[in-house]
């Protein structure tokens, strides 16, 4: 039977990270095309938590703990991910895109000499003749690739996968890697978390953005957010401009995002911040122009001044609770 590996992955608080969840999701749409079992692998410092909250999503569950693992470190990680995939001669291996998945999954791929898609939206075939569809060039291609090594190795847009239903209790494995801490000359030196009472940005229900209409004013987006209980996001020419920090730029270059409601706020829509929010369910535009081509993917559009709409915007919101 063809096996599937998942790399887990941790928030700094040493919780399981929700797109961990996405790329399980996407496991099982894989394993449903070719008939694999799926298997995920945890690591860090003490790996039995994270195990035990996978075990609902997977057959297998491999649990490394080693103070080697506690911060997640390419150098300390990939060969270890590489041994486990070797020793269950597996035929994929996979983790979500997020900033660690695509970092990590290339060093993995070429360990194993396999072949590798990222931001994979789809998969389609049977077997291990699998079809990967991923987006290229800012989506505006869609591509279908084949990958023709034994082992095939992949990321996914999580915003693609739902997070499945538990499917029940896995089996946990202890599993050690030989990996030499002393040969791992790549030190975790810090991690300075900006703090926020918001939800994080790719993980919140709703999100408020802001673009180049705000003149760098976010007085009403952060309202609005507040007010909803929402993230707040920024388009890359707002981050640019220095108004707001990178972490909160949306887009093809920024955090792909699929809230239930994606307000967008003074954005232009160009293809770039479009590629990450397109697959929002409900997209809200607010803009000047009723040309901006953010009207096109949106599902209400208001062509109105974003510094009127936003505060009555607000207003309902808090006169509605």
């Amino acid at each position: 039977m063809p096996t599937i590996l998942i790399v887990a992955e941790q928030q700094p608080d040493g919780k399981l990270r929700k797109a961990t969840l996405h790329a399980l999701a996407a496991a099982k749409q894989l394993a449903d095309k070719s008939g694999a079992e799926v298997h995920a692998v945890a690591l860090a410092k003490d790996a039995a938590p994270l195990a035990e909250e996978l075990k609902a999503y997977a057959k297998v569950v491999h649990a490394a703990s080693a103070a080697t693992f506690e911060h997640y470190v390419a150098e300390a990680f990939a060969p270890a991910v590489a041994e486990l995939a070797a020793a269950l001669k597996a035929d994929f291996v996979g983790a979500a895109s997020t900033a660690q998945g695509k970092d990590l999954m290339p060093r993995v791929a070429a360990k194993l000499k396999a072949g590798m898609a990222s931001d994979v939206m789809k998969f389609d075939g049977s077997g291990t003749d699998i079809t990967f569809t991923r987006p290229m060039w800012a989506g505006n291609v869609i591509a279908e690739v084949k990958l023709s090594t034994p082992v095939k190795a992949f990321t996914v847009r999580t915003t693609e996968f739902a997070v499945p239903a538990k499917s029940g209790a896995g089996e946990v494995r202890a599993f050690a890697p030989k990996v030499d801490a002393a040969a791992v000359k790549t030190k975790f030196i810090d991690f300075k978390e900006v703090k926020s009472a918001r939800p994080q940005l790719t993980e919140a229900r709703i999100i408020v953005s802001g673009g180049r209409g705000t003149k760098g004013d976010f007085k009403d987006v952060d309202g609005l957010a507040d007010e909803l209980g929402a993230a707040v996001g920024a388009s890359r020419a707002v981050c640019d401009a220095g108004w707001q920090p990178n972490d909160l730029q949306v887009g093809q270059t920024g955090k792909v995002v699929a809230p239930e409601l994606y307000i967008a706020a003074g954005i232009s829509g160009a293809i770039q911040h479009l590629a990450g929010m397109k697959g929002s369910k409900v997209i809200v535009a607010v803009n000047k122009d009723a040309e901006a081509p953010i009207f096109q993917v949106a599902d209400y559009g208001i062509v109105a001044d974003l510094f009127k709409v936003l505060p009555e915007l607000k207003a309902a919101v808090h006169a509605a609770k």
